[in-house]
């Protein structure tokens, strides 16, 4: 069984290599593809770090950069 390896928003953003501000829009409740519970876990209060999958969220990018490539989304 592969570890998957989860960390805070800014650590996230850097190990994706995009920002912090990117990575936070494109949560579905910001209207992007990422999902709660799946690629990303909230804390248990408003001021509790998000915490991000990092293969998950690499392979939710990487399907959206080959589907606006081969012109599936617009």
């Amino acid at each position: 069984m592969k570890t998957q390896l989860f960390l805070p928003t800014k650590a996230a953003a850097d190990a994706l290599g995009i920002s912090m501000d990117t990575l936070k829009r494109k949560r579905e409740t910001c209207g992007g593809f990422l999902e709660n519970g799946k690629d990303y876990f909230l804390g248990a209060t408003a001021n509790s770090p998000i915490i991000w999958c990092i293969e998950r969220c690499r392979e939710a990018f990487n399907y959206r950069g080959m589907c606006a490539r081969k012109g599936v989304l617009k």
